[in-house]
């Protein structure tokens, strides 16, 4: 069976790499990348928590919000990208 610390290593990963990805780049579509691996690891955090924990919905409800707001977000940034697009006609 894998124990907890497996799943935050795996969670603390994709978070280091989100925030590389992040902060070193300067195109706004790998932030968006960065920040989709960001909140992946959140989700993993949330899930492990809770299968380990005493509630075992709470953290898939979060996990599944969590994937709305990553839907939502990428949306948003999409409509962004068109726009900016439209505008400079390239």
């Amino acid at each position: 069976m894998i124990g907890l610390g497996a799943y935050l290593c795996v969670s603390v990963a994709m978070l280091v790499i989100g925030l590389c990805c992040a902060i070193a780049r300067r195109s706004m579509i790998h932030a968006l990348t960065g920040l989709a691996l960001i909140l992946c690891a959140a989700s993993i955090n949330f899930v492990a928590f809770a299968r380990f924990g005493e509630a075992p919905l709470d953290g898939q409800i979060f996990a599944l919000f969590v994937i709305v707001l990553a839907a939502a977000e990428v949306a948003v940034a999409l409509a962004i990208l068109v726009h900016i697009a439209r505008v400079k006609r390239s």
